[in-house]
C-alpha cells in the first residue's frame, strides 16, 4: 500500500514539476535580482537619487514644488516624497503633456537632477518579469499565481517522497551523495537534499507573496474581512479615501445654528482656500509620522491630502487623510490598528521583498531563489537521465485504483483552497479522459 501511495504522489509531483519548473526558474531568477533593488538602483541612478552637496536645511515642500512648476511650464505635481536621509533627493510624481513620470529634486536647492518613467526602470523590468512574465496582462499574472500555488504542492509532495524509509538514513536525505558526479543518483541528491533544507524557507517566501495574487489574494482578503483581522478602512494610500468637507463652523464664529454644518468645499469670502504642502508636512510631523513619507495632493474639491509612509519597517507604516481646507485629520491608521492577519501579511510582504531585516533578509532570499533554481535544474537533468526513448518517462500508475482516487481527492482539496490549482486539475482530468486515453500515440507517450 505504501508503494502505491508513493507512486501516486510521485506521478503528481512529476507532472507538476515538468510543467511548472521553467516558470519557477523565471520567478526565482527575477526575484533574486529584485531583492537587491535598493543597491542596484542606487548605483544605476546615483546621480538622480543622491544630492551633490548636503545643505544645512531643506527647502519647504511648497517652495520646491513651486520652483519645479515654474521651471517646467505645464508640469503638474501630484505627490512629493520627503526622505529621512540627508543625502537623498526628494521624489516628485509629475505629469507633463499627459505623460506621467518621476522627477528627482535636490531638497536644498530645488533643482531637478533628472527624471524617468518609473515603469521603465531596471527594477520595474524584473518586477514585471516576476509578476507577469514580462509579457504582461491578466493571463500572465494568473499563470504566475498558478505556478506559485503548484510550487506549494511540489514542496509538500516532495517532502513526502523525501521522507527516509529508515530512521538512520542520512545519505540522500540530509547529506547528498556526491561521489559519482554526473550520475542519476548525484542529481537526485542535488534535487532532494537542498529541497529538504530549503523547503520551509521557500514555502514562507511563496506564501508571503500569494496575498498579491489575483484569485487567491481576493480569497485571503475575504477571509480577513470575515474574521475581522484585516486592515481598517482607509489603511492604504492607494485605496479608498474619505471626502474632504469642511463645514462653516470650522472657519467662522457666531453662526446661526442652522448654518453651522453647511459644507464649505471651496473658496469663500475671507480667503478660505486649500492648505499648502507646508501645512500638511507640519501636521504629519505633529502626528509623528516617520520619514520618509509621501504627501499626495487632493483630487478635486472633495479630495483629501494623503500622507503615507514609504518606510522599510512595517511597524512604522501610517496613512493619514487630511481635510484639504481645515487640516483636520480625517483618518489616521497605524500598524497597531491592523488586524492580526493584516499584520502577518504586511510582515510577510516585507520579508518577501527582502526589507524586513536588512541585508540578512536579502541574502536569505537569494539563497532560497538560487536553491529553487538548483532544485528545478537538477530535476530536469534527473528526468532526462531516466527518460526512455519515445516516452515521457512518467512514474508508473499505482496498481491499487483506490489509492489513485484517494490521492486525487486530497489534490482536489488543495484545489479547493487554491482555486487555480483546482481548475487546472479539472482541465487535466478532462484532457486525460477525452483526449489522452483515446489517442494511441499520446497514450503511449504519457
Amino acid at each position: 500500500m505504501r508503494q502505491s501511495i508513493y507512486q501516486s504522489v510521485w506521478r503528481w509531483h512529476f507532472y507538476a514539476g515538468i510543467i511548472f519548473a521553467p516558470f519557477l526558474i523565471i520567478l526565482a531568477f527575477s526575484g533574486s535580482v529584485y531583492l537587491f533593488k535598493p543597491q542596484i538602483e542606487g548605483y544605476l541612478y546615483k546621480d538622480m537619487l543622491t544630492v551633490r552637496e548636503v545643505g544645512t536645511t531643506p527647502m519647504a515642500p511648497e517652495s520646491i514644488v513651486a520652483k519645479i512648476v515654474k521651471g517646467y511650464p505645464g508640469t503638474t505635481v501630484s505627490s512629493i516624497t520627503m526622505e529621512s536621509d540627508v543625502k537623498s533627493t526628494y521624489k516628485l510624481s509629475v505629469t507633463s503633456d499627459g505623460v506621467s513620470r518621476t522627477m528627482y529634486v535636490d531638497p536644498y536647492t530645488g533643482h531637478a537632477l533628472g527624471g524617468m518613467d518609473s515603469s521603465k526602470t531596471f527594477s520595474a523590468f524584473f518586477k514585471k518579469m516576476h509578476s507577469e512574465l514580462v509579457i504582461g496582462g491578466t493571463f500572465a499574472n494568473r499563470l504566475v499565481e498558478l505556478a506559485a500555488c503548484w510550487a506549494v504542492i511540489l514542496i509538500l509532495t516532495g517532502l513526502f517522497l523525501w521522507w527516509p524509509k529508515s530512521k538512520g538514513a542520512i545519505w540522500g536525505t540530509v547529506l547528498p551523495r556526491l561521489s559519482k558526479p554526473g550520475s542519476r543518483l548525484f542529481w537526485r541528491d542535488l534535487h532532494a537534499v537542498p529541497a529538504f533544507w530549503l523547503s520551509l524557507l521557500i514555502l514562507a517566501i511563496i506564501l508571503s507573496g500569494l496575498p498579491w495574487s489575483g484569485i487567491l489574494g481576493n480569497q485571503i482578503d475575504k477571509l480577513a474581512n470575515a474574521t475581522n483581522t484585516n486592515a481598517p478602512p482607509f489603511a492604504y494610500s492607494f485605496g479608498a479615501k474619505p471626502e474632504s468637507v469642511t463645514v462653516a463652523k470650522d472657519i467662522a464664529e457666531d453662526l446661526p445654528w442652522a448654518a453651522e454644518n453647511v459644507p464649505v468645499p471651496a473658496s469663500v469670502a475671507g480667503g478660505y482656500v486649500t492648505l499648502s504642502l507646508d501645512d500638511i508636512a507640519n501636521i504629519a510631523d505633529d502626528q509623528q509620522v516617520i520619514k520618509p513619507y509621501t504627501i499626495t495632493n487632493p483630487f478635486g474639491e472633495n479630495g483629501v491630502f494623503t500622507v503615507s509612509t514609504a518606510h522599510s519597517k512595517p511597524g512604522h507604516s501610517a496613512t493619514l487623510h487630511i481635510d484639504q481646507y481645515s487640516g483636520a485629520v480625517l483618518t489616521d491608521v497605524r500598524f497597531e490598528d491592523f488586524g492580526i492577519l493584516a499584520k502577518l501579511i504586511t510582515y510577510g510582504i516585507a520579508f518577501h521583498e527582502g526589507r524586513l531585516f536588512g541585508i540578512a533578509n536579502q541574502l536569505l532570499g537569494v539563497v532560497a531563489c538560487l536553491g529553487l533554481i538548483l532544485i528545478s535544474v537538477s530535476s530536469y537533468i534527473m528526468w532526462r537521465k531516466r527518460k526512455p526513448t519515445g516516452k515521457l518517462g512518467a512514474p508508473p500508475k499505482p496498481k491499487n485504483p483506490k489509492i489513485t482516487v484517494g490521492v486525487l481527492i486530497i489534490m482536489l482539496v488543495c484545489g479547493a483552497v487554491m482555486p487555480l490549482v483546482g481548475l487546472s486539475i479539472l482541465i487535466v482530468l478532462v484532457l486525460d479522459f477525452f483526449v489522452l486515453r483515446r489517442i494511441k500515440a499520446l497514450r503511449h507517450w504519457f
